[in-house]
């Protein structure tokens, strides 16, 4: 009876009654699989961080294992010191001979930089979708070849600053059907419309990424699952 009660108070920690999830526990890697050399839990978030004297040999993820994701709407706060990350959503684990680690699909874009935080980049998985501030629609032409539809709705700089450097942002991804939106700091980044039928994704894995390069540190935490 005793463990059946710490089974139900650790639900109704997990999840509410508006559906939604914390898919991070806040003091452990539980329910995550990464590269122990690159992923911790440091003062309540998930921190993933290279050095000169520990650097991955490309782009490496921790993996959430709570299953494939389909329509959802997910919410993190985030903070970046140098470099490139992302939040990996309907992905994969690429194929071939790898730790495992290695995921493609699409992604959310963060980076201590000036131009790619807010963006859908198709990692191993047709490169830039959607740039900031535009709205894109992707067809397949008669040929195979694909077609980026862009229609700007907001400047890019000027959506960029609400993205707070060095500091803690909350990101936002909404995916329903094939439409996804991004979101930072309650600013609308893009929105993508995925009508190339041979490539788009209806489901896969959530991961964060650590980039390739050099040295880096990246933080997450209050990862809600609706």
């Amino acid at each position: 009876m005793k463990l059946f009660h710490i089974l139900l108070t650790s639900l109704l920690l997990l999840s509410n009654a508006n559906g939604e999830k914390n898919l991070f526990d806040g003091k452990t890697l539980k329910g995550w699989n990464g590269d122990p050399k690159f992923w911790s839990v440091q003062n309540g978030s998930i921190v993933g961080q290279t050095t000169k004297e520990n650097p991955t040999k490309g782009n490496t993820f921790i993996i959430w294992k709570g299953g494939k994701m389909n329509d959802f709407d997910l919410t993190l706060d985030y903070k970046i010191e140098a470099g490139n990350s992302g939040i990996q959503y309907r992905s994969f684990v690429k194929p071939g001979k790898n730790d495992g680690w290695r995921i493609g699909g699409y992604q959310a874009d963060l980076e201590a930089g000036d131009k790619f935080s807010g963006i859908c980049y198709g990692e191993g998985f047709r490169g830039i979708l959607s740039m900031r501030g535009q709205k894109t629609t992707l067809t397949v032409d008669d040929k195979g070849k694909l077609i980026k539809d862009a229609k700007q709705f907001g400047d890019s700089a000027e959506i960029g600053k609400a993205v707070k450097k060095g500091k803690w942002n909350q990101y936002r991804i909404t995916a329903k059907g094939f439409q996804f939106n991004h979101y930072i700091n309650g600013v609308k980044t893009t929105e993508l419309i995925d009508n190339d039928e041979t490539k788009r994704r209806k489901d896969g894995l959530l991961a964060l990424q650590l980039h390739a390069g050099p040295p880096m540190k990246v933080y997450f935490k209050n990862i809600v699952l609706k």
